[in-house]
């Protein structure tokens, strides 16, 4: 008996946990459907908590280095504490809202190079080892989304890669603790002035925040260096303009930063316009015009929960995909 609550203890004989969700695929402010469905195992288990939580790979910084780590940035309750008998099936149904921040990791279908996303479960037991499961969740882009990116695609522009860097973008009402950058090959009619753009895209309920970066090459007595420009669009907007050209004026406008380039004007239509030059905290790269402030402290507002980093073993191809499947 003592040996089998030893056992118990190590996650030998206890309780599994396996969440199925209803549909994986999901767009930002809308919601993931599930049910966290638990078997009991050799001997009663007091659990303490179930939760779920949505996690991401994010790009941190470390000192004079940057790595990856995975991140938990939105977590919900299921149950509270409750008693599990040997061999109980239990199933508990949940709703999780994904927050409109959420970054996109899919679009028409294709998993963008460099993003991940799972819906991770955590069963704590108590006087024993939690229980974890992890699952693939797919992020679709809202329409605004789509059309801005078929504009890229429209005027030439190659995709590079996406990932996500811990940090604030000041000046921007942002509530998670890292943004989303999709970068770009340069269209040939920008290759002279930029090697690539760098798109960010901070949602909320009401509109879409557009942040461009566009790299500029360097010269033989020239260091190259990046400009920002910030746009503001409305959800309602989604069908109601000529993409392309607006993207166009955009990218014209913000290139025209480094001076080298006359700002035409051309696709920019009232409502869509500059505020100014934003700049980013935690940020990889060193400071260019846009004013690159490194360093941000790890946070979230508006009952986020960020920064907690999932070191914890989970089971499944999926979570060997991770980096933290068993050896």
């Amino acid at each position: 008996m003592v040996f089998k609550k030893m056992l118990s203890a190590f996650g030998v004989g206890g309780p599994t946990v396996d969440t199925v969700l209803a549909n994986p695929n999901t767009r930002p402010g809308l919601a993931l459907d599930g049910q966290v469905n638990l078997v009991g195992g050799e001997a009663p288990a007091a659990i303490e908590q179930i939760a779920v939580g949505l996690v991401t790979r994010v790009e941190i910084e470390g000192g004079d280095s940057e790595y990856a780590g995975i991140m938990e940035f939105h977590r919900m309750p299921v149950s509270g504490a409750f008693e599990l008998a040997p061999k109980q099936q239990l199933s508990i149904p949940f709703q999780l809202s994904v927050p409109w921040e959420t970054p996109i990791t899919d679009v028409y279908g294709q998993r963008l190079h460099g993003m991940t996303m799972g819906l991770r479960t955590e069963v704590a037991v108590a006087r024993a080892v939690d229980k974890s499961d992890l699952d693939q969740v797919a992020v679709h882009p809202l329409p605004v989304h789509e059309r801005i990116l078929e504009a890229f695609a429209q005027l030439g522009f190659r995709f590079k890669g996406a990932d996500l860097e811990r940090g604030h973008i000041l000046g921007v009402q942002q509530t998670l603790p890292f943004y989303q950058e999709i970068e770009f090959f340069a269209a040939p009619q920008y290759a002279q002035s930029v090697n690539e753009v760098e798109l960010t895209f901070v949602t909320s309920q009401q509109g879409i925040d557009v942040i461009l970066e566009c790299g500029k090459r360097g010269g033989f007595l020239s260091a190259g260096h990046d400009v920002f420009g910030r746009y503001t669009v409305s959800h309602a907007d989604a069908d109601r303009v000529d993409w392309a050209q607006v993207v166009d004026g955009w990218l014209k406008e913000t290139i025209s930063r480094y001076g080298g380039l006359r700002a035409q004007g051309a696709g920019v239509p009232p409502g869509y316009p500059t505020h100014g030059y934003p700049t980013r905290q935690g940020h990889g790269r060193g400071p260019g015009m846009g004013g690159i402030v490194a360093g941000a402290a790890l946070g979230a507002v508006g009952g986020m929960v960020a920064g907690e980093m999932v070191e914890d073993a989970v089971e499944g191809d999926f979570a060997e995909d991770w980096g933290f499947g068993e050896e």
